[in-house]
């Protein structure tokens, strides 16, 4: 590992000057003929975009990864996602427990911060604990669908199983089967439609969750974050898969022509995609526009804390949600799980969903100056950036470089996270010395 302790930066900056460094880093390498079949070299915005994509895990191409990538380009960006999808220090550490270096305290806070751990405390058995159970989950599901597509693609098949496997579990959402179809193809595939969904929920949930699920077993017993993230992500899935199915049951572009099967398998399976997954059996672009606009807050609100997945977090949504209950129901406290919600808590979700929305709004507003697409597209758009999501609806390619760079700028605040990168940004953090008295102002 790198010697940071004489570094004069915040560990915000640390972290945001290593992603910008590893996305750099996979553009040039993007950027080399060999990355390509034909030899040609891709361009600095596209390479820049595709690995940004890849580092981020959201999945949006601007070219087809399966057919323009060489075997050679195709494992850059697998390497990318699998770093991004664990984080630049858990790789970092990774690095430095097989070269038996000492991991320092500094090292250790900006573990902490990566992590989203409350104190620093177990960040490095946690960080072994990602890395095992990374490996041994994509193991898995690798050998799942490699046995599954050995059948069909022989050998390649292998590849792609256990390809397919680190871009489900890290969220990133891309594909190799060509034509931007994602995995249309087996949208009636019950052993892909499982596998890939089972590997997004478990890399979505966070790697504190699963911990806390293997080590002790009983919903009674988990901490209250678990608890938030299980079964808000439960309602989530059951509610998506409701939504999805009611509106475009009859839609001949996507479910229509489905069997009855297809129809369930596809629901489901669009349940989990706006969670961060990027991945689709269905075009995108044929939905309803009710449908998109439904999926649009699903994408916002994204997968949980300390996992691959992006957005404002499950964690943050359900604070925000229990403080607005509160209020309505004339209670004094934030509730959940019979636990009350702390005033900085609160005030931390609120500032974070308002930072969010402020970014959304104002990337959504500048790409309606320079893309001539229509709005709802470019902000299913935008909003599928910040989630880290990945879905389209096939306007990705035609994005004029503007349109580009700012979905850019958009995957990385939303994968680092929109409030590190304000922090980042801060030369010092200020503590007033003065405190002025209480003011009122009417609200609503």
């Amino acid at each position: 590992m790198l010697d940071i302790s004489q570094w004069k930066l915040t560990p915000y900056q640390i972290l945001v000057l290593g992603f910008a460094g590893l996305i750099l880093f996979g553009a040039i390498l993007l950027m080399l003929p060999a990355a390509s079949v034909t030899g040609e070299r891709l361009g600095f915005i596209d390479a820049l975009f595709t690995a940004t994509s890849a580092v981020c895990v959201t999945g949006f191409v601007v070219v087809d990864t399966g057919t323009y990538f060489s075997i050679f380009g195709q494992m850059i960006i697998i390497v990318l996602i699998q770093a991004g999808g664990l984080g630049i220090m858990t790789m970092a550490t990774l690095m430095a427990l097989l070269m038996r270096k000492k991991i320092q305290f500094r090292e250790r806070l900006i573990m902490q911060e990566a992590l989203n751990q409350l104190t620093v405390a177990g960040v490095v058995r946690l960080t072994q604990y990602i890395i095992k159970i990374t490996l041994l989950i994509e193991f898995i599901g690798g050998t799942i669908l490699a046995v599954h597509w050995y059948r069909e693609f022989g050998l390649q098949g292998i590849y792609y199983g256990y390809w397919h496997a680190i871009s489900s579990f890290c969220n990133a959402g891309f594909d190799l089967f060509g034509g931007f179809a994602s995995l249309a193809p087996y949208v009636e595939d019950i052993t892909v439609g499982f596998t890939v969904t089972t590997l997004v929920v478990l890399g979505g949930i966070g790697f504190t969750v699963m911990s806390d699920v293997y080590n002790n077993r009983s919903f009674s017993r988990f901490t209250l974050h678990t608890k938030v993230v299980l079964t808000t992500s439960l309602f989530l899935i059951v509610g998506g898969s409701t939504v999805f199915f009611l509106l475009e049951f009859n839609n001949p572009a996507t479910l229509g022509e489905l069997s009855w099967k297809g129809k369930l398998l596809a629901s489901y399976f669009h349940s989990m995609a706006p969670r961060s997954s990027g991945f689709s059996t269905v075009d995108i672009g044929e939905l309803r526009d009710a449908t998109l606009f439904f999926i649009i807050p699903l994408m916002f609100i994204g997968a949980a804390s300390s996992s691959t997945g992006g957005g404002i977090k499950i964690s943050t949504a359900s604070v925000v949600a229990a403080a607005v209950w509160a209020h309505i129901s004339g209670k004094d406290d934030a509730e959940l799980f019979g636990r009350r919600i702390s005033s900085s808590i609160i005030s931390k979700a609120f500032s974070l969903v308002f930072i969010s929305t402020a970014l959304v709004i104002f990337i959504t507003m500048m790409m309606s100056l320079t893309e001539k697409q229509e709005f709802l597209k470019l902000l299913f758009e935008v909003v599928s950036a910040f989630g880290t999501v990945g879905l389209s609806t096939g306007i990705t390619p035609a994005l004029t470089p503007y349109g580009k760079l700012l979905l850019i700028m958009t995957m990385f605040a939303g994968r680092v996270g929109p409030v590190t990168v304000v922090l980042a940004l801060a030369l010092r953090k200020r503590k007033g010395t003065i405190r002025y008295p209480d003011g009122r102002i009417t609200i609503g």
